[in-house]
C-alpha cells in the first residue's frame, strides 16, 4: 500500500475536472474556501476547457490529471464536479507516474472510476469525500472537519452519522475489512472487466443519485448475482438521494430493497451513512482498514489506521 503524503496548513491542492466543468463562478467561489483554509490553490487547465457538458476531451482531462501528478509543488488534487465522462479518462491516465509520485486524489461520483483505479494499479489510497460543487451552497462544517481529520493522519478515528441525518441499522454487527466502493452505476460498469474490483473481505460502501426504486433493486440483484457480496465483511449504503417512483408505486422503500436482496448475508448492514450525493459526505480512504459498528442505535464506521503518510 503507498500513501500520499498528508494535508497540512499552506498545502497546495491541485483542481482538476475529469468528467464536467463546473461555472467558473461556481468554481472560484468554492476554491475560496480552502483557500480561506490555509491552502494555497492551483487551478488545472481542464478547469478552463468546455466539449459540450465535458471540461476538455478525454485526452486534456487526463493530461491535466497527469500534470497535478508530475508538478511537484502540488500536494493533493481535489476534483471540482462529477458528472460523466471518467471511463474515456481512466486509459489515459499514467499510473507508473502516480505511483512514482503519490499524492492525495479526491473526489465521488462519477470519479469513482478514478478513484477505483488508480488505487487497483498502483494500490496507492486515494479517497471518496467532497467535491468543490458540495460547498455550491456554502461549506459544510461536518465535511470540512472530517476531510482534515483524514488527511491529516488521523487514525482509530470514528466518523459517526450527523444528527440531522441519523444512519439505519438494517442488521447488526460488528465488521471488519479494507474500505472498497463508490457510486453503485459506477461499480457496475466495472463488471466483466478487467478493472472490477475484488471485494473479498471488504467493507463495501455504495451510494447513487436520481435512480427509480426499480432500477436500484435491479442495480443489487446484478451485485449479488455477480458474486460482489459473496464474501464482504459489512455493507453500508450512503444517503440514496432522489430514488424516484414511477406513475405505479413500486410498494418498497430503499431499506425493504436492501433487505430483500441482501438480507441474507450474516454481516453488518447500516444504511443512511454520510458518503455520497446528500449534504452530508464523509472523507473515505479507498482500501485502508476500517470497523463497521452497527451494534449500537448509532452506526459508525473507524478508520483504524492513517490513511496518509505522516512523516513526510
Amino acid at each position: 500500500m503507498i500513501k500520499p503524503r498528508k494535508l497540512k496548513q499552506n498545502s497546495k491542492i491541485g483542481i482538476v475536472s475529469p468528467s464536467y466543468w463546473l461555472n467558473k463562478d461556481d468554481l472560484n467561489k468554492t476554491a475560496r474556501y480552502y483557500s480561506d483554509m490555509g491552502y494555497r490553490i492551483k487551478l488545472g487547465s481542464s478547469n478552463q476547457l468546455k466539449n459540450g457538458p465535458f471540461a476538455g476531451s478525454p485526452e486534456e482531462r487526463a493530461e491535466d490529471i497527469n500534470a497535478m501528478f508530475a508538478d511537484p509543488s502540488v500536494d493533493a488534487i481535489f476534483c471540482a464536479r462529477g458528472g460523466y465522462g471518467c471511463n474515456k479518462v481512466l486509459p489515459l491516465i499514467d499510473y507508473e507516474l502516480i505511483k512514482e509520485n503519490p499524492k492525495i486524489f479526491m473526489g465521488f461520483s462519477d470519479i469513482t472510476a478514478c478513484l477505483n483505479s488508480i488505487t487497483q494499479k498502483t494500490k496507492m489510497v486515494s479517497f471518496h469525500g467532497p467535491m468543490l460543487v458540495s460547498n455550491k451552497n456554502g461549506p459544510i462544517e461536518f465535511n470540512m472537519r472530517i476531510m482534515q481529520q483524514v488527511l491529516s493522519g488521523a487514525s482509530n478515528m470514528i466518523i459517526d452519522t450527523p444528527e440531522e441525518t441519523p444512519g439505519r441499522i438494517l442488521k447488526s454487527g460488528v465488521g471488519t475489512g479494507p474500505l472498497w466502493g463508490g457510486n453503485i452505476t459506477l461499480l457496475i460498469n466495472r463488471l466483466g472487466t478487467e478493472d472490477n474490483i475484488n471485494t473479498d473481505g471488504v467493507i463495501l460502501f455504495l451510494e447513487d443519485i436520481n435512480e427509480y426504486l426499480y432500477s436500484f433493486e435491479r442495480m443489487l440483484i446484478h451485485m449479488k448475482n455477480a458474486g460482489m457480496f459473496n464474501k464482504i465483511a459489512g455493507l453500508v449504503f450512503g444517503e440514496l438521494k432522489d430514488l424516484k417512483e414511477e406513475d405505479i408505486p413500486f410498494g418498497r422503500s430503499s431499506d425493504e430493497i436492501i433487505m430483500d436482496i441482501c438480507g441474507e448475508l450474516e454481516i453488518p448492514i447500516v444504511s443512511n451513512y454520510p458518503c455520497g450525493h446528500g449534504k452530508y459526505q464523509a472523507t473515505l480512504p479507498i482500501s485502508i482498514p476500517a470497523e463497521l459498528n452497527a451494534n449500537d442505535h448509532k452506526p459508525y464506521l473507524k478508520i483504524l489506521e492513517s490513511s496518509v503518510n505522516k512523516d513526510e
